[in-house]
Parts: structure tokens; C-alpha cells; sequence
């Protein structure tokens, strides 16, 4: 991804993740859809995770995606985030990824980063944990797990819309 591509992308991502809100009929809809455990779990994502695993799963079906694993993988991907990840830890990870190592190893320096960043680095592993718990079938757990690094294709859908949104 170009340089201005990539910078625009992650101004819109900050954008959208400081005035991220769920609306009351997305949540009802939710509640038909998930499992009382995976509800739970979609209720304990800080909002910004919550309208970003909706906006995901908009993606999805937009592409034509109708299996309800995918789009279950693609609601609480980042579910092991957890709400003490703050905005400056994912800007410093988003910038880590992009630059280099250095900027997590300078980041980390600054009082309660440290965690922070080890946390968005081992949250997939944590969010196949936590929805594996909450009931979510193998495959659910397995695209959850292999986000970053997609095994198949249908991998590599949730991999392009998490980047899309």
C-alpha cells in the first residue's frame, strides 16, 4: 500500500474509532443472531471493537459472504483486545507495523504501554481463546486465530475486510 494510502486508511481508522457507537436495533439484531455466551462476549468489547467487528462483518456480506462462521469470526476478532488497549497503543502498533519494531521498543518505554502492545500482539490467540469458550465452532475459533496469517480463502476474506474497515 502506497504511503498516502496507507496514512488515509489510518485516519479514517482513527476517525472512526473515536466516534464508534452501536446503535439499539444493531444490538437487537445481534441478540437473534449470537448465542447468549457470544453475545457476552460481543458486550464486553469496548465500543470501538464492537462498531469495527460490525463494520467487518458489513464487509463481509457486502462481498457476498453468507457463512455465518466467517461472519462470526469477523464480529469478535479482536475480542482479546480487551478495554485496556487505548488509542495510543493501537496508533503505536499501526505505526510498529508499518516503520519497524523500534517504534514498539520506544513506545514501551512510556508507563502502561508495555502491556498494552503485548497485548494487540497476542490478542488473536486470546480472542480464538475467548470465543472458543463462549461456543464458537472450530472454525470460527481457527479464523480468529489466523487472522493476521490467513490458512484459506475464506481466511483471506476476513484478513481484507478487517483491512477494510
Amino acid at each position: 500500500m502506497s504511503f498516502l494510502a496507507w496514512w488515509s486508511t489510518k485516519v479514517r481508522q482513527f476517525r472512526a474509532h473515536v466516534r464508534a457507537r452501536v446503535a439499539g436495533a444493531e444490538r437487537r439484531e445481534l441478540a437473534a443472531w449470537l448465542t447468549p455466551p457470544q453475545l457476552a462476549l460481543f458486550d464486553s468489547m469496548p465500543p470501538a471493537d464492537q462498531r469495527h467487528g460490525l463494520d467487518v462483518v458489513a464487509t463481509l456480506r457486502a462481498g457476498g459472504a453468507a457463512d455465518d462462521e466467517l461472519l462470526l469470526a469477523g464480529l469478535l476478532h479482536d475480542v482479546g483486545k480487551g478495554s485496556s488497549v487505548g488509542v495510543l497503543a493501537r496508533i503505536a502498533w499501526s505505526l510498529g507495523e508499518r516503520y519497524g519494531a523500534w517504534i514498539w521498543r520506544a513506545a514501551a518505554v512510556l508507563p502502561g504501554m508495555s502491556g498494552q502492545l503485548e497485548r494487540l500482539r497476542g490478542h488473536a490467540e486470546r480472542s480464538a481463546e475467548l470465543a472458543e469458550r463462549a461456543g464458537c465452532s472450530r472454525q470460527t475459533v481457527e479464523l480468529i486465530r489466523h487472522q493476521s496469517a490467513p490458512e484459506d480463502a475464506v481466511g483471506r476474506q476476513l484478513l481484507l475486510a478487517d483491512e477494510a474497515n
